[in-house]
């Protein structure tokens, strides 16, 4: 193993799993909190996802170093945090306090911290992130009901979270090259270990940032920031030429999607569907909470529907919904109660013979591979930037596209199911 990388989502690990295949490298993703008994594959690099994004803090950094720890015993040369492209976190964290808590285990002197991922509109300027040409404060993140980002200063929502100083390697910086920006962090960590945000708005400075960061021990950021790295290896004659990942062979069966996003993305891509005549199931929270759903409920009325065309379950709903849902139950608890159904929903849609989901939702896709038991992944092809088909790599039979809420074009469910024929 060459790369370790920690994923603080499932969506995010199959994220960057795909970049670094593109990339070259073998890549195998695992599911959950590594143990003493966890054997890593014989690869390139292994993403280990987690479900760290907005649990407790101190969880978050427990598990995280845990999975650190097993990754460096199993041979890693280099760990890359890995986190979303919009930044996703809250006041206390948790990116700061997984970051401070990596650095330390690792000796690090400094850090990179670098969510840009062109491809989706992830940029990152004088510090700000950028969604598309909209400051992120100000795209539909600010009413994300988990992490609303509020604040587009990188360096602002940082700094609360983290017991290190944040500083800013800017775009002048980053456009003249390696050296210059190896040189930057250098003077960043002159007094102490720091975190340095760095901008990029392509993918030119992306791999510029990966290259300066050759040999170092951590990295962190969206996937964007991997897509240089396999390159540095190959260059220490560590890596052999790019692989071809293309053979991929969905199993035959039924196809499903289940929607647990609420973003602006989705609430369009279940909309698209719903249009082009796939049935849907809407679930109301309300019902759940007062016992008057449950899974058996949607199951029976998959089951008089499954075959003829895939089905759509979606919790999906307009931010005013949300937070009349969060306020009246708590915003932890509603979303947890979701997420059991859903989980309890994929177990029913397996046993009815569905091979082929599509999942939209970092929180939901955790919940729902966690449900199904699923310990590994294997990357296949890509559907649209950041979000390839898998195939559970334990025995199971089945195909999963796990998309984050805010990736995807407007036709993304359909398109993806189109893929395999």
């Amino acid at each position: 193993m060459l790369l370790g990388v920690i994923a603080d989502d499932l969506t995010g690990a199959t994220d960057v799993a795909l970049m670094l295949a593109r990339e070259g490298m073998r890549v195998v993703q695992t599911v959950g909190v590594p143990t003493s008994a966890t054997e890593f594959p014989d690869t390139d690099a292994v993403v280990v996802s987690l479900k760290s994004r907005t649990n407790p803090a101190v969880e978050a950094v427990e598990w995280s170093l845990t999975a650190c720890d097993a990754l460096i015993k199993a041979g890693a040369k280099q760990i890359l945090f890995k986190y979303c492209s919009t930044f996703d976190s809250t006041e206390k964290g948790n990116i700061g306090p997984v970051i401070d808590a990596l650095m330390k285990r690792l000796g690090a002197a400094y850090t990179i911290a670098c969510p840009a991922f062109p491809a989706n509109g992830r940029s990152v300027f004088q510090g700000h992130l950028f969604v598309g040409s909209t400051l992120l404060s100000d795209s539909p993140m600010k009413d994300h009901p988990l992490t609303p980002m509020k604040d587009s200063n990188l360096l602002r929502v940082l700094q609360p979270q983290s017991e290190l100083p944040v500083r800013l390697v800017p775009f002048a910086t980053v456009e003249n090259g390696p050296d210059a920006v190896r040189n930057a962090f250098d003077v960043l960590a002159q007094d102490g270990p720091a975190i340095g945000v760095a901008d990029a708005v392509t993918n030119e400075h992306l791999r510029i940032l990966g290259a300066a960061f050759a040999g170092h021990i951590l990295l962190t950021g969206g996937s964007g920031i991997a897509i240089g790295l396999p390159d540095n290896f190959r260059k220490a004659g560590l890596l052999g030429v790019k692989v071809d990942q293309s053979v991929f062979a969905a199993p035959e069966g039924n196809s499903a999607i289940i929607a647990g996003s609420c973003s602006a993305a989705t609430r369009g891509q279940v909309a698209d569907a719903k249009a082009k005549g796939i049935e849907a199931f809407e679930i109301d929270p309300i019902a759940l909470a007062e016992n008057r759903l449950s899974a058996s409920t949607i199951l029976e009325w998959t089951a008089q529907r499954l075959g003829r065309k895939p089905i759509l379950i979606y919790s999906t709903a307009e931010p005013d919904s949300v937070r009349s849902i969060q306020e009246r139950y708590g915003r932890d608890e509603a979303g947890i109660m979701v997420e059991r159904l859903l989980g309890d929903v994929a177990i029913g849609l397996s046993k009815l013979g569905v091979t082929r989901l599509v999942v939209a939702g970092g929180e939901t896709s955790g919940a729902i591979v966690s449900a199904l038991g699923i310990s590994m992944l294997q990357i296949g092809p890509e559907i649209d930037p950041g979000v390839p088909w898998t195939l559970a790599a334990d025995g199971k039979v089945l195909a999963l596209a796990l998309k984050s809420g805010n990736f995807g074009t407007p036709d993304f469910f359909t398109k993806s199911l189109e893929m395999l024929g």
